[in-house]
């Protein structure tokens, strides 16, 4: 048995270097392959990241496109507020608010930037919240 596994060893051992020496010339042929492939891929990978890059800015405009196109469209509205013979127009009663604002309070024009208005006409009165702090009210 000993000479059927030295036969084989010997096969082997042979073998073996022959089978060394062309792995040594692809082990070292290979890595210039695979760096001259490497750029390449790494070319390929930018050129891609690029390319999705230009895609999503297109489909950003189009949304804008989209969302202005929808801003665009604005909803005119007038109100206007008729009881005992009077009437009253949105503008007219932000006005006096304005007025009351200036005048009645002492503050500065530029300083009145927004204002809630809440008409009650069975009492002829306007209920103001103006900047969100200033509450009032005044006779209509």
């Amino acid at each position: 048995m000993e000479k059927k596994v030295t036969k084989k060893v010997a096969k082997v051992a042979a073998k073996a270097p022959a089978a060394e020496e062309p792995k040594k010339e692809t082990a070292v042929q290979a890595p210039v392959k695979a760096a001259a492939a490497k750029p390449t891929a790494v070319r390929k990978a930018a050129a891609k990241e690029t390319a999705a890059e230009k895609k999503a800015p297109a489909k950003a405009s189009a949304a804008e496109k989209k969302t202005t196109r929808k801003t665009t469209k604005a909803v005119t509205s007038t109100v206007s507020v008729q009881f005992a013979g009077k009437d009253y127009s949105q503008e007219a009663l932000v006005q006096i608010a304005k007025d009351v604002w200036q005048y009645d309070l002492g503050k500065a024009p530029e300083d009145f930037k927004a204002v809630e208005l809440f008409v009650k006409p069975e009492e002829s009165r306007v209920y103001y919240i103006i900047n969100g702090n200033e509450m009032g009210s005044f006779l209509i």
